[in-house]
């Protein structure tokens, strides 16, 4: 990474940095400048059980290499004192990234509600938590850089995953709209969809695979996203193995029809191929632009 994408007036909250994708990320943000929070309750990767080593190793690494940090054992639910001791002990916050999160693996027919909320919690309210509570001083000082965790099982699904899947996706229909919200007071909202080896994806896939998918080919990616350079908001990044890529919504054109005659069952059937057909599709970027087509259709009939 160019040295020029530096932090030193910035304060960085990592959640989930005690290993893994977290911790990759908190030595990078340290490498480059930044005071980093590293948060880690220390449990399992289902979310069981609760270990502080974990996190304040994290944070001995950094000292060691002559960075600046400090442990935090929170859960992501009690994301306001997770803020509170960057507060405290630092000054401020500048950059959240939220990357905790669990596994609880079930086909649909045998899931129960504990697995599916607990999921929830940890990924989407966890993560909910976190920014609300440091959301009142980004706008204050008019600036911040916040980055979410989602999953190509939320973009794409994957079996056994309708869980993580559904809080995946959620987190980027959170991204989108922090975006919104944010940008007038130079708050910045991205996502990743990232594919790491650790120990959330260790044995899905074949070991010399695994074995690639290094987290720290990821962090570069969240540590730019997390920087003053960076100017993009709303986005969607796929990342691992040593590629990036950039997502966008897609939508035919569509076909339409006169809202004053109604639409039969069998017009819908008639039309399904041309409803489909993805020749010449659109990619709206805001809600605004997405209602241009239905808009222009209704613009039709107007007076008739």
């Amino acid at each position: 990474m160019n040295d020029s994408v530096r932090f030193e007036d910035k304060v960085v909250v990592v959640t989930g940095a005690g290993g893994g994708l977290g911790r990759a990320h908190a030595l990078l943000f340290a490498r480059q400048g930044a005071r980093v929070v590293v948060n880690d309750l220390g449990g399992s990767a289902h979310g069981d059980g609760a270990n502080a080593s974990a996190a304040d190793r994290v944070v001995a690494e950094i000292v060691e290499a002559g960075g600046t940090a400090v442990a935090n054992h929170d859960s992501v639910s009690d994301g306001a004192r997770i803020v509170e001791q960057a507060l405290d002990t630092f000054g401020r916050v500048d950059v959240l990234v939220n990357n905790a999160g669990i596994l609880r693996d079930k086909s649909f027919h045998k899931m129960d509600d504990a697995d599916w909320d607990f999921v929830y919690r940890v990924h989407v309210e966890g993560a909910y938590k976190v920014t609300h509570a440091a959301w009142p001083y980004l706008r204050e000082q008019n600036y911040g850089r916040v980055i979410f965790t989602s999953s190509t099982s939320g973009i794409y699904g994957n079996f056994g995953q309708s869980n993580y899947g559904m809080a995946k996706l959620g987190l980027y229909g959170l991204t989108r709209t922090l975006a919104i919200e944010g940008r007038k007071h130079n708050i910045l909202v991205n996502a990743i969809a990232p594919t790491g080896g650790t120990r959330m994806t260790e044995g899905l896939m074949p070991t010399e695979v695994f074995e690639q998918l290094k987290p720290e080919l990821i962090s570069p990616l969240v540590v730019y996203l997390g920087s003053e350079q960076c100017q993009d908001t709303a986005g969607l990044f796929e990342v691992g193995g040593g590629w990036i890529g950039k997502l966008r919504w897609e939508r035919s054109l569509g076909v339409g029809f006169d809202p004053h005659q109604g639409i039969a069952v069998e017009d819908v059937a008639a039309n399904w191929q041309r409803i489909g057909d993805f020749e010449g599709a659109v990619h709206p970027q805001d809600t605004p632009e997405s209602l241009q087509q239905m808009m222009a259709n209704l613009q039709q009939y107007v007076g008739r």
